[in-house]
């Protein structure tokens, strides 16, 4: 016993680095581009996930044109501008929630698309927080409708 503790004591993990090119965030030791050119780069990486998105999900294609129509929609209706507004957020995040929803999706299948309970839980947790927003956005949009067109 007394020879194990003395060589848990003296152990010193051999700590590898690795040199990246790329410049490298202050403290947080991820490698990326820093201040403006950062900024580009998340919106080019976002415009790639939307064409991504739209290109080979089918949800995201829907979810993007219902966005569309209930923007027009929304553009001509006698509502208040806050109801309108908060009308209009429901529809974004329900898309934002489908495009969470379909990441989750590309990431299992690229693991394997042989069944595993885990991967089927995940991507059920996932089609389910796409209900639950189809369900918010329903209630708040016929709420709001109801009370001046009705």
């Amino acid at each position: 016993m007394l020879i194990v503790g003395k060589m848990l004591l003296e152990y010193k993990p051999q700590i590898k680095t690795i040199e990246i090119n790329r410049m490298t965030t202050p403290n947080s030791g991820k490698p990326g581009h820093l201040g403006v050119t950062r900024l580009i780069k998340a919106f080019e990486n976002s415009m790639k996930g939307f064409k991504a998105g739209y290109k080979y999900e089918e949800a995201i294609r829907m979810e993007i044109w219902t966005l569309v129509a209930g923007t027009l929609f929304l553009l001509f209706i006698d509502l208040p501008v806050l109801e309108r507004l908060f009308m209009w957020f429901c529809l974004i995040m329900l898309l934002t929630i489908e495009v969470l929803n379909s990441a989750i999706e590309a990431a299992i299948d690229r693991i394997g698309f042989e069944y595993h309970e885990l991967s089927g839980r995940a991507k059920d947790l996932g089609s389910t927080a796409v209900f639950l927003g189809m369900v918010f956005t329903t209630v708040v949009w016929s709420v709001l409708l109801a009370k001046h067109y009705l």
